[in-house]
């Protein structure tokens, strides 16, 4: 889940081996004490969420002087964060205290084993998680997060068409009306590489469901109308861009005329200006809301005193007045994964402008359509692969 704003200008630490947590084996660890002398913490993000969820960080560092001597923050794409760590961790380091990512990035560390376990672990700083989170966002804890990540913020997501409509005459209401449509209008429909793209994996995740293929939850042998009709659309997208913002500035600026998209990519572009307000959505038949959500990692390897502290700054945010943040302008609506969270709750701007640019329809679709839950990280792993091979490695070229 890439972040829009960050591409337009929205707004380490050495840890000593002999102090390393356990918690990634066989036996349950005791969450360690909090240090006695403040930490520098570092928290990296390759979705996004610092733009939902810096406040509260920040507010934490305010708040707890006497533990986090100061946070700072990294960003970086999704598609680079394993790496990193892994180079991090076979070098004997630990620069990098708590990581921010969507599902595709948890799916990368857990297939190379790099995250600490925290579920059960360290259950008992976290008193009442479960019966605490949304039920969907509980659903997305225990599937995706699997014990290692912990859901930090949650929407339904899409898939959603995005159109204008002084464009698009006849709006497409099934699948087999989209592919049509991006037939007649060869290069005016697109979305991103699944890999770094919410909208783009949330249309690859949804189409099973779209065309009522065999198993949505398997894109090896459950698949196969998907990846036809993935193969068939893509002769008339001219290419897929690398990330969802590069959708968005192309369809704001006339170039595309129906673009994937998700409840929090619809309105936040349409209150930075970056697209038109007057655009527009549409579900397709049979549709499905496959959910995401942004997610707390811990990789291996930290001392036991920064541990602490991350573990508590973890606890912090997952507080309904910090969940509140998450409402930001609409970046992932409605955003908060706990319950017991109006939008009364959050800063006023956040209220200004899911008035202005949210859309009544959306408590409807939310209420009355499935939500479904993403592929588990290592089949999701396994659909980029094959998006890769069948889909991408054939966009035309030139």
């Amino acid at each position: 889940m890439t972040q829009f704003k960050t591409g337009i200008d929205r707004r380490a630490v050495l840890g000593g081996l002999g102090a390393l947590a356990t918690g990634a084996g066989g036996a349950f660890a005791a969450a360690p004490a909090l240090p006695s002398a403040p930490v520098a913490i570092s928290i990296i993000d390759v979705g996004g969420a610092l733009a939902l969820m810096q406040q509260a960080f920040d507010d934490y560092r305010t708040a707890n002087p006497k533990l986090a001597s100061r946070i700072t923050y990294v960003k970086a794409p999704a598609p680079e964060l394993a790496s990193k760590i892994k180079a991090q961790q076979d070098a004997g380091r630990s620069d990098l205290d708590l990581v921010l990512t969507g599902s595709d990035g948890l799916a990368a560390g857990l297939e190379q084993n790099l995250w600490l376990k925290i579920f059960p672990d360290f259950a008992e700083v976290f008193p009442g998680i479960e019966e605490n989170y949304e039920p969907a966002a509980l659903n997305l804890h225990k599937a995706q997060g699997a014990g290692f990540g912990v859901v930090v913020n949650y929407y339904p997501s899409g898939p959603l068409l995005e159109y204008m409509p002084d464009r698009v005459k006849q709006v497409p209401t099934t699948a087999e009306e989209l592919l049509a449509w991006a037939k007649a209008n060869p290069n005016k429909f697109m979305y991103a590489r699944p890999t770094n793209s919410g909208p783009g994996r949330t249309f690859m995740m949804g189409l099973p469901y779209l065309l009522g293929d065999k198993d949505p939850q398997d894109p090896v042998g459950g698949w196969d109308k998907t990846w036809a009709y993935l193969q068939e659309l893509g002769q008339y997208i001219e290419y897929y861009p690398a990330g969802t913002g590069a959708t968005m500035k192309e369809f704001g600026d006339g170039s595309r005329d129906i673009i994937i998209s998700t409840t929090g990519w619809d309105i936040n572009p349409r209150a930075l200006g970056i697209v038109p307000k007057e655009a527009k959505i549409q579900t397709l038949k049979g549709f499905h809301w496959v959910s995401d959500a942004f997610f707390m990692c811990v990789p291996k390897g930290l001392p036991n005193d920064r541990l602490a502290v991350v573990l508590d700054i973890m606890k912090h945010v997952l507080q309904p007045k910090m969940q509140a943040y998450s409402y930001d302008e609409g970046y992932l609506y409605p955003g908060p994964a706990v319950k017991n969270v109006p939008l009364s709750l959050a800063p006023q701007r956040s209220q200004e402008v899911i008035a202005e640019f949210g859309r009544p329809e959306y408590a409807d679709l939310i209420a009355n359509n499935p939500i479904e839950l993403p592929l588990k990280p290592d089949r999701m792993v396994v659909a980029f692969r094959k998006w890769d091979e069948l889909v991408g490695s054939k966009q035309r070229k030139g």
